[in-house]
């Protein structure tokens, strides 16, 4: 009845803590890999999952309806290795697919962060992740997210635990290329960075989580992942201005 769809990239040490969380509950385990180099692949045949590799290296709202394709069962629930169902979660998921009530569900993402989950500044992040195949249809680049429901979306109880970065520098390392990525998507879209976005937006970004999402209730964590979200939003923008001068002065910026 459920295929448990996860995305890889050089995800070797991740995986058997996710697969694990999700044994008992799949009837098909479906790992669509991205070219991964570190033995993922035949780590993930090994742990009894269907492997099949995404040579075209897809954007991630495409990945996932391919994936949704190849699903064999009627229900996709949708993981990132570096996810793992809490036992609350795990057991509202059973109980729920024996009288589906919704066409779509969102859970309840929690993330670890320096030792400890966050309960405030990145809680609860909803995030549809459990549909009926053919009703969901995901778009996205950076982040993806569903462009297309057909049907009711309903939420379930339980955490989806999140192992999201290894060190603070792992962090800022992926949220600096995010936010390349981010800034490609918006030139793309002839967006057009203003002072404010610069200034008023990261500001805005800060108080967002640390006030009016009580990341404060955090500690320093909840201090230092409200920055991270001023400084990510504070890059896009500063990436997008790059984009715009090159393309105004028609020259590389950063030689004479």
């Amino acid at each position: 009845m459920l295929t448990v769809l996860i995305r890889t990239r050089n995800e070797k040490e991740n995986l058997p803590r996710v697969i694990n969380s999700v044994r008992s509950l799949a009837d098909e385990i479906l790992v669509l890999d991205d070219r991964s180099t570190d033995g993922t692949p035949e780590l993930a045949r090994r742990l009894g999952a269907r492997v099949v590799t995404d040579e075209e290296g897809l954007p991630l709202g495409e990945k996932v309806n391919l994936g949704a394709r190849l699903a064999k069962n009627e229900w996709v629930l949708l993981l990132d290795a570096d996810e793992e169902l809490s036992p609350a979660l795990r057991e509202a998921i059973r109980r729920e697919l024996k009288n589906p009530r919704y066409e779509a569900y969102e859970l309840a993402r929690k993330t670890y962060y320096l030792g400890a989950f966050l309960n405030h500044a990145w809680f609860p992040e909803w995030r549809l992740r459990l549909f009926k195949k053919g009703k969901v249809l995901f778009g996205g680049t950076v982040h993806e997210g569903p462009v297309r429901v057909e049907g009711r979306v309903g939420r379930l109880e339980g955490e989806l635990y999140h192992y999201s970065f290894k060190s603070l520098t792992h962090q800022y390392e992926k949220l600096v290329s995010y936010a390349r990525l981010q800034a490609r998507v918006m030139y793309s879209k002839r967006k057009k960075t203003r002072w404010y976005h610069l200034t008023v937006n990261p500001l805005w970004s800060f108080f967002k989580t640390f006030v009016l999402k009580r990341g404060f209730l955090d500690g320093w964590r909840g201090f230092l992942v409200s920055v991270s979200g001023a400084v990510y939003t504070f890059l896009k923008y500063a990436f997008l201005k790059e984009l715009e001068l090159k393309e105004k002065l028609g020259k590389e910026l950063w030689r004479r």
